[in-house]
């Protein structure tokens, strides 16, 4: 088996599209369950969201938004690990793409959650108008806000990719995989600038470790390459004689 086939089975999508509508199925269905069900049996989780003043909504974003950036974070990090070879080690090239893209949708799955919850959040006042387009959420750090806005699509369109890598090839397909880091840095810039969590140390220790760990990993996977690119052996010259029997032109010797 060459290379190329190596690799084709090493990093062979593993999720249809079925089963990716499936997961945004599940998670819709589960929050229904949760708003629905659970004030319930907690009545007071049910004054939380049903009062005039709900505080639910606000809280469930933001503790979506560190569970989504979390995967976010697993994601790439799997992602650079492949790419220097690292995963190769543990836990194998071919489980670590299948977790690297599962995990990528999840962490989609929970920034979508993210969003659309605040929809019930009487404070700011989301409309979907404002949640799906970047930048018009007027009334609260429209910058701020419009950045994760944009990460969230640049995210999407990384995770649609994988089903379309066939079509549009592998350097293609690793072309659009290089905008996560954009995608990365716009949902950082989001979390520190929006979020209200930030003054507090472990938020703050969240965004050190996730920013300086990819960092770390960009720069290994940069001097990976660049080593390996300047170690490459000299193509070793071919013997007269060799050249002269494979033209069919006799030695002079």
């Amino acid at each position: 088996m060459n290379e190329r086939n190596s690799e084709q089975i090493e990093y062979e999508s593993t999720i249809g599209a079925q089963t990716f509508l499936l997961m945004l199925l599940s998670m819709a269905l589960g929050t229904l369950a949760a708003v629905v069900v659970l004030p319930a049996w907690m009545p007071r989780l049910s004054a939380s969201l049903m009062g005039t003043d709900p505080k639910a909504y606000w809280y469930l974003s933001r503790g979506s938004s560190f569970v989504a950036m979390g995967l976010l974070w697993v994601s790439m990090a799997l992602g650079l690990g492949i790419s220097n070879k690292m995963a190769r080690i543990w836990p194998g090239a071919p489980a670590a793409f299948a977790i690297h893209e599962y995990v990528s949708l999840l962490g989609l799955s929970f920034a979508i959650f993210h969003a659309l919850v605040l929809m019930g959040d009487h404070y700011i006042k989301f409309t979907l108008a404002q949640i799906v387009v970047p930048f018009a959420t007027v009334g609260y750090k429209p910058l701020w806000v419009g950045l994760g806005q944009v990460g969230f699509y640049v995210w999407l369109l990384v995770a649609l990719s994988f089903y379309v890598r066939s079509k549009i090839g592998t350097k293609v397909w690793r072309a659009i995989h290089y905008i996560s880091f954009l995608c990365f840095c716009a949902a950082m810039y989001h979390g520190i600038s929006s979020g209200t969590d930030t003054k507090e140390l472990w938020a703050q220790s969240i965004y050190w470790f996730a920013g300086g760990s990819l960092l770390f990993l960009l720069v290994y996977r940069i001097i990976v390459s660049v080593t390996a690119k300047f170690s490459k052996p000299a193509p070793r010259a071919m013997p007269v004689s060799a050249v002269q029997a494979r033209e069919g032109t006799p030695s002079t010797q």
